[in-house]
């Protein structure tokens, strides 16, 4: 199911992704070529298909902010693996099987592909006519950026920097990843659901339960495919994590132990769903991709 899904709306978001890049104009074309390679040379597109298939659980949602707001987070999760791999963070040659922007290019067109493709984000989000009142539209816009930035990404990101190399608690472990990664997977569950004009705040509190359960799910998965995984596989260095001292599940778990949350993840996700008076197949697929895939 996720197969289809991942053809069907990889190919619409891509084309979305395309379009806004085509309305830039050639002011710094070395700029532009760095942001359409972080942003178009593959990835699972996890977070804009997770705004779709939310999207989809109302008949009434709108298809303009839909496609703004999958572009949009893809954007920003595009510009945080471009500021990952540089030298002042996880010091990356490889990301998706290819050499990383600021090897591709050099470290200062990366910075500046990140931050321009960050604003691109909300430029996106507000420009998003489609049928939606202005206050939805600016919850759509206020989503977005708190996850992004020092209340969630961004701080988890510092978190995550600030603990290397020093033993963490599992507390202090699921703080870090609750933000750093889980921030913006909850904000795609949470965006598709405002798409919807009539979505009400039990629906959205419920979802967010299922997006909070995947998010941390997925960064246990990631810790795991960090050591089972090669780099082949991965599409970027096998054993990084290790190397960088970085604080992980396996490492405070033990391998068995992370796979165990990961499993207690998916039944928290599923059960958060279980009360939601729609169809929900598909996200209840994601969930099962998320703890089961192999990249």
């Amino acid at each position: 199911m996720i197969g289809q899904w991942q053809q069907q709306y990889g190919e619409r978001i891509d084309a979305a992704l395309r379009q806004a890049l085509d309305r830039l104009d050639s002011l710094a074309p070395t700029l532009r070529d760095a942001m359409e390679y972080g942003l178009l040379q593959g990835g699972k597109r996890v977070r804009p298909m997770l705004v779709y298939a939310t999207a989809g659980l109302t008949p009434d949602a709108d298809e303009q902010a839909q496609d703004a707001a999958a572009a949009a987070i893809e954007c920003i999760h595009a510009y945080s693996l471009i500021h990952d791999d540089l030298p002042a963070m996880d010091n990356d040659d490889l990301r998706r099987g290819k050499p990383t922007v600021h090897k591709a290019f050099d470290e200062a067109t990366a910075i500046l592909a990140g931050d321009a493709l960050q604003t691109l984000a909300f430029e996106l989000l507000s420009d998003a006519a489609g049928a939606l009142p202005a206050e939805r539209k600016l919850q759509l816009v206020r989503e977005l950026a708190t996850a992004s930035g020092y209340r969630g990404m961004c701080g988890g990101q510092a978190l995550d920097i600030y603990h290397e190399g020093k033993p963490v608690e599992r507390a202090t472990l699921e703080r870090i990843h609750r933000h750093k990664t889980g921030a913006l997977i909850r904000a795609a569950v949470r965006l598709g659901a405002l798409c919807s004009p009539t979505m009400q705040e039990a629906e959205l509190a419920a979802l967010s339960r299922y997006a909070e359960a995947i998010g941390l799910a997925f960064q246990v998965q990631d810790d795991i495919l960090d050591i089972t995984a090669s780099t082949a596989t991965l599409g970027k260095t096998q054993g990084k994590d290790e190397i960088q001292q970085k604080s992980t599940y396996p490492a405070l778990l033990g391998l068995d132990g992370a796979r165990e949350l990961a499993r207690q993840l998916h039944r928290d996700a599923l059960a958060a769903l279980a009360g939601l008076p729609c169809n929900t197949d598909t996200l209840e697929a994601f969930a099962h991709y998320i703890v089961q895939r192999e990249y």
